[in-house]
Formats: structure tokens, C-alpha cells, sequence
């Protein structure tokens, strides 16, 4: 994996600026670049900046300041054969990049594995179709793919899914929804394949529809013997109301 370079902007540290009737605008930009908290891996960075161009600027690894048009080459020459500010500039690495660089920077984990959750949702437009939210939490780095699966098989319409968005800590987290009508014995999956893992996890809603057909059939069964038996009933007390009031014949 790529080292991150972390900035550690310096923007509340020193920055002025001069806004003029013509609307130009100078400010200075101090950064700290570092990849790990030792010193060996920092380098301070100064920028001048006039009218969103930058005209010069100094670089700790370059140990000076350094002109970026003509303007900047001038002020260069002058400030180098300076002492004061270019003294001051080769200083700020150790007096203020070091002391922040365990504050600021965290060393990042090769990757971290991801959690998967399905949740099923009745879709805003209601109607006989079901959607089926695949959730992947905590993952990183941040490239992953989230596919749907039916039956073996690839799914590719009626998927809506978000970008990787953050979850903290440098993790991400993703969603992915599958909108489709229930059928019994159907095999719907989500499957997420990742740095993290050595092979592509799957999860299955089988498990989750069977169940809830089997829920739907026994309260179906329910409703149905509840309904023979007042039928029953009913039928019951009406023979035996009919068959006593036969046996009141007129002499």
C-alpha cells in the first residue's frame, strides 16, 4: 500500500491577508508534510501566494527559497542572501513540524476487514416489491465491490448503491439496495469482495425468506382454522335453534 502523506496546514499559524479595491488578495500558506513521526520523514513547505499564484516558496529539503516566475526569482535572491528569514524558515521543521507530527499522525492499518449486515424495507412506493439493504461497515482501504446475486447468478437492474462514505477512524462504510419481489425457495445473496478479505464473503437472505414465508403461511393457516371453526359454530347454533323450534308443532 501507497504511504499516505499526511499535511498539517499551518493556514491559523501565520496567514495574512490584503484585499485591495481591485479584489487581488495575497496570503501565506506554512505546511507540515510528513508520512511518520520521525524527523527523517518531515519536510516544512512555505508558499507565497498573490492572485491564487503562487510566486515562491521554500522547501526544507531544498534548504532555501526557490522563485516561481520573475518576480519570485528576485524576492528569492534577496531573501536568501538575507539571514534572518531564512534562518527562521530552516527551523520551523524541528520546532514545529516534529512536536505535531504525533498529535497529527496516526500510522494507518494495511487493512481492516469489513462487517456485512442485510436489513429488508418496504420501498417508498409500496406495491408487491421488497427491498433488501446490503450494509458494509468499517472497512479500509477504501476500494471495494459490492455485487447482488440470485440464485447463482449476477444481478444488475434494480440496484441502487451509494459511494464509499466515512465511517471514522479512516474506515468506510457503503450500501447497496436490491429491489425485487419475494419468491419462495429463492436464494438472494450480497456478496463483498476487498483487500481485506482472501476470498469473497457472501451472505445469504434465504434464511431470512423462508422464514418469512413460513411466517406468512402459518398465519394464514391461523386465519383459516379460525375462520372454519366460527364457521362451524355458527352452523352449529343455527341447527340447533332450527331443530327446536320444530319441535313446537300447532295441536
Amino acid at each position: 500500500m501507497e504511504v499516505m502523506e499526511v499535511f498539517f496546514v499551518f493556514l491559523i499559524l501565520r496567514i495574512f491577508l490584503i484585499t485591495f479595491i481591485t479584489g487581488f488578495m495575497t496570503h501565506e500558506l506554512f505546511r507540515c508534510h510528513f508520512n511518520s513521526s520521525e524527523l527523517q520523514d518531515i519536510h516544512y513547505s512555505y508558499s507565497y501566494i498573490y492572485n491564487k499564484v503562487e510566486f515562491i516558496q521554500f522547501d526544507s529539503r531544498v534548504g532555501s527559497f526557490v522563485g516561481l516566475n520573475s518576480f519570485g526569482e528576485k524576492l528569492a535572491a534577496r531573501w536568501n542572501n538575507g539571514t534572518g528569514w531564512l534562518n527562521v524558515s530552516k527551523t520551523y521543521r524541528e520546532e514545529i513540524c516534529q512536536p505535531n507530527a504525533d498529535i497529527s499522525y496516526s500510522p494507518l492499518p494495511v487493512s481492516v476487514a469489513p462487517s456485512v449486515t442485510l436489513s429488508t424495507v418496504v420501498p417508498p412506493t409500496g406495491g408487491p416489491s421488497s427491498m433488501l439493504t446490503c450494509s458494509v461497515y468499517g472497512f479500509f482501504p477504501k476500494q471495494i465491490r459490492v455485487t447482488w446475486m440470485r440464485n447463482g447468478q449476477k444481478v444488475t437492474s434494480d440496484v441502487t448503491s451509494t459511494t464509499e462514505l466515512p465511517d471514522g477512524a479512516w474506515l468506510y462504510q457503503i450500501h447497496s439496495s436490491l429491489e425485487f419481489k419475494p419468491r419462495s425457495g429463492e436464494k438472494i445473496s450480497c456478496m463483498v469482495e476487498h483487500l481485506s478479505l482472501e476470498e469473497p464473503l457472501t451472505i445469504d437472505w434465504s434464511k431470512n425468506l423462508h422464514d418469512s414465508v413460513k411466517i406468512k403461511i402459518a398465519f394464514g393457516v391461523l386465519g383459516l382454522i379460525l375462520g372454519l371453526v366460527l364457521s362451524l359454530t355458527g352452523f352449529i347454533y343455527y341447527k340447533k335453534k332450527a331443530g327446536g323450534q320444530n319441535q313446537f308443532k300447532p295441536v
